[in-house]
């Protein structure tokens, strides 16, 4: 079954007509905290059961959206929910990130690194830390570097990242219980 997708432009249409829109922001609750629309709730995706969310509805007759920074962790959410016999669920094309830049009202808080930066980080001093230990140390590292790029390969063909998903459960991409909400700093439109 397919995934239905919408963009921002028709989520920002949908709001104009006082449509019920039920958005699940599907990020890291510090990536929530940086930017997110007034009208989205945050379920990390390594968090995420479809049962719980679907449950806890509003309006459960209604469909329910699905966002992340860019587009592919809403889709995975989105087949989270489709396993599980939830149909009723639409990602947002591009997520938060095209949804600022077509000027949709956000939530600002703090900055924060999103989770895609992490994973190159990481991945990269991964494979630098293989390489060095490697060259000076014992040649057994340098399968540290051929692990870490396998990784990437089998993340870019799944578009599934486990690098990623470890990264989301880390203390710098938590937030202590309700800071996520209270440290927000203003509502604007980024035009």
């Amino acid at each position: 079954m397919s995934i239905t997708t919408l963009s921002p432009s028709q989520l920002a249409e949908l709001c104009r007509n006082g449509q019920c829109i039920e958005l699940l922001d599907v990020r890291t609750p510090v990536e929530f905290r940086e930017v997110h629309l007034g009208m989205a709730r945050n379920v990390p995706l390594d968090q995420l059961d479809p049962a719980q969310v679907m449950q806890a509805r509003t309006a459960p007759e209604q469909p329910l959206y699905v966002i992340c920074r860019s587009g592919s962790r809403g889709q995975q959410a989105c087949e989270k929910f489709l396993k599980a016999g939830y149909t009723n669920i639409i990602n947002v094309e591009g997520g938060t990130l095209a949804c600022v830049e077509a000027g949709l009202p956000v939530v600002r808080g703090p900055k924060a690194m999103s989770l895609e930066r992490q994973v190159r980080i990481a991945a990269g001093l991964l494979v630098l830390v293989g390489l060095g230990l490697g060259t000076f140390s014992h040649e057994g590292w340098l399968g540290l570097a051929g692990i870490v790029g396998a990784g990437l390969v089998f993340a870019g063909i799944t578009d599934t990242c486990g690098m990623g998903m470890m990264l989301a459960r880390m203390p710098w991409n938590k937030c202590d219980t309700g800071s996520c909400q209270s440290s927000v700093v203003s509502r604007e439109s980024d035009q």
